[in-house]
Parts: C-alpha cells; structure tokens; sequence
C-alpha cells in the first residue's frame, strides 16, 4: 500500500516495565461521573445513561511534560481521571460481568478543557468539540499494566497543581464503574485494543495558568507530573 504522502506514527504510551509501547486507537471521556464535580458544574447526577465525549488519538501526551497553553481560550482548566487502557477488540455488546476481561491497564490522565469555549457553547446548545479535542488535550502518565497492579474502589486519584492540592476523590466516588462504562460504550461503538477511557473527574476543576506545574496520581499506582508552556 503506498500513500500520498508518509503517515504520522501512531500516538502511543510507555508502559511499565516494558520496552513495547501502547498505540492509541480512540480516546473516549465520561461526563459528569463524580456527583460533586456534576454539581458544581451545575447539573445533576441521575442513574440513567452515561455521558460521552470523545477526542482524537492524537491528543495523546505521553508523560506529561511541557504542554503548550491553547489557542483560542483563556479559561484552560483542570481535570484528572483514572485512564483504563484496551487491550482487546470487542465484538458487539459487551457484558458487564466480562467487560473487564477487555482492560490491558491504567493509567492517569488529564482532560484538559476550554472552560469558556465550553461554556459558551453549552449556552447555545452546541457542540462543545472545540472545548474538549484540541491539540495536547489528553497529558497521561505512563501504563500499569493489569497483571501488575490495578487499582481498587479505595484508590485516590489526586491532582496537585503549584504544590498545593486541587482535585482528590476516591475511585468508589464515580458514578459508573469501569465494567458499566465499557458495557454502555459497547453499546455504542466497536471497542477495539488500543481505545483508553477517561473515567471522568472530581470536584475541584479550576485554572491553569503558564507556568503552573501539576502534579497527578492514584495513590500505589502511578503519578505523573507536568507544566503549563507559554502559548
């Protein structure tokens, strides 16, 4: 097969203790499954359908590091998630009792957001695309592979930015657990080896400014850490 002109390599994370990397297939998020980060965003929680938005491959950091500020914004916020990465494909309808089955590992991550393109948007009932998919959208940390170590309903997933802590919450706290994320996802699209999934974020999202270093964990599993690059 020849092409017009030489593909990119495809977007990939470092995995622990293994020299092989993790190609990003798809990036899919959860909304609003922390019931205080809904809140304060001003909506409710229900036990009805999850939320989903997704954003490209490509957005993928790997390992944080320099991120550049975004164009078009100047409202750039915060939120952490548990990433869960797929290592393998799924045909069809996925049960929940075997939806874990398809978990290669962990990571986490960040979903950074164009607070004031989203809120804007939201207000005209739009799309909130270019809030959410924009280049170097997704910072994560490296992969923890399954059989190594996962993380349990009792694992804090925290943020700290500048030293001082933003975000925390227990895993226990999210509204879907990971099986009935993979299960409503299955639903909707062909999940496939290579998608990670953010799990959604606490309460506490707020401003990044240039300059700004955070810092990222879920306690006994991974951290990572970063900073904020002039634009």
């Amino acid at each position: 097969m020849s092409f017009v002109f030489d593909p990119p390599a495809p977007p990939s994370l470092a995995v622990r203790g293994r020299s092989a990397r993790f190609p990003v297939h798809r990036i899919y998020c959860v909304g609003r499954n922390f019931a205080e980060h809904a809140r304060e965003m001003g909506a409710e929680v229900e036990r009805g359908t999850p939320v989903f938005f997704m954003k490209p491959a490509d957005a993928v950091v790997p390992g944080g590091g320099a991120l550049p500020y975004p164009p078009g914004t100047s409202d750039l916020h915060h939120e952490v998630e548990l990433v869960v990465a797929l290592g393998r494909d799924a045909e069809g309808e996925v049960p929940v009792e075997r939806a874990l089955d398809l978990v290669f590992g962990h990571g986490v991550g960040l979903d950074l957001t164009r607070r004031d393109l989203q809120a804007r948007a939201k207000e005209k009932r739009l799309p909130w695309d270019t809030a959410k998919g924009f280049d170097a959208s997704a910072p994560v940390s490296e992969l923890v592979p399954a059989s190594v170590a996962s993380p349990g309903v009792d694992s804090r997933l925290w943020l700290e930015v500048n030293g001082a802590l933003r975000q925390q919450a227990t895993l226990g706290e999210m509204v879907f657990g990971v099986a009935e994320i993979l299960h409503e996802l299955s639903r909707l699209f062909r999940l496939r080896a290579g998608d990670l999934v953010f799990m959604g974020t606490p309460a506490g999202v707020a401003a990044l400014q240039p300059g700004d270093r955070f810092r990222a964990g879920i306690d006994g599993l991974v951290t990572f850490e970063g900073r904020i690059a002039a634009p």
